[in-house]
């Protein structure tokens, strides 16, 4: 059997709810008027090409018709071919240089992610091994199962792959979860650098995750001793800001390092 096309899916859903094309005219064209742009109505000729060819919907059109049907707009893109769930894969090979904030949206509640559900007993937790050789049995979780997660009230952060302040540390391309409550430097002697607080940092001209001192109004942003960076110092609250302190970090240990352009902030020039 030949695949709908998503036009065809389109009249099938139209059908199926018993709306005539003249239906959908009438309730788009009060979108339209709410949202004071005619962009939104759709037209008798249009619906009745969207359905009978190839032809794409503009954003707007697409809105109505997810309004009209009760359909998920992400489903509808979905159906020509636009998969969101794709982004953050996308996202992930294409990365950007500078030390940045990132978003992370929670995928739709309704969806289901696989999650490990059982673990298997003869696996000590407190040993190093492979979480596949760990779980004994992963099964299909509801994503409001683990809203718990909170991503969507959580603050991520993302290491430059330029970004070696606290290398090897934190290395470029990870990712790091931010407590936007603790904004203060906490002053108490550690017994390791993994004991250390670190801190994000919003600067004039970007972002920032270092240890940190304060002294006065100055903030120190301390580099790793292994780090080819240098300290850099600012006026607190007013050439940088703490967004929080880091709770979390995700590692990518498969990397590809980039070396760091001439001039920039806190590395040595190349030789």
């Amino acid at each position: 059997m030949n695949q709908l096309r998503p036009g065809e899916k389109l009249k099938e859903i139209r059908t199926q709810l018993g709306i005539t094309i003249r239906d959908v005219t009438e309730k788009s064209m009060l979108i339209a008027q709410a949202e004071s742009n005619e962009e939104y109505c759709i037209s008798n000729p249009w619906l009745t090409g969207i359905e009978n060819t190839d032809a794409t919907p503009s954003i707007y059109k697409l809105y109505s018709i997810s309004t009209i049907y009760h359909v998920k707009f992400a489903e509808l893109l979905s159906m020509f071919g636009v998969d969101l769930a794709r982004i953050p894969k996308h996202q992930m090979k294409l990365r950007l240089q500078k030390t940045h904030l990132t978003n992370i949206d929670p995928p739709d509640q309704d969806r289901t992610v696989m999650f490990p559900v059982r673990f298997d007993r003869g696996f000590s937790l407190s040993e190093t091994n492979l979480l596949s050789r760990m779980v004994e049995t992963w099964g299909e979780v509801p994503i409001s199962l683990i809203q718990h997660l909170d991503l969507r009230n959580r603050l991520y952060g993302y290491i430059g792959m330029r970004d070696y302040t606290l290398y090897p540390l934190l290395r470029p391309g990870s990712f790091v979860q931010i407590d936007q409550t603790l904004r203060k430097i906490q002053r108490f002697k550690w017994r390791t650098e993994f004991d250390r607080p670190i801190y994000f940092l919003e600067l004039r001209d970007g972002y920032a995750c270092s240890w940190c001192d304060l002294q006065g109004q100055m903030l120190t942003l301390l580099p790793h001793p292994l780090s080819p960076c240098s300290s850099r110092h600012f006026t607190n609250g007013v050439d940088a800001e703490i967004v929080g302190q880091v709770t979390g970090v995700a590692i990518h240990f498969q990397y590809f390092p980039e070396e760091p352009a001439v001039g920039q902030p806190g590395l040595p020039p190349r030789t």
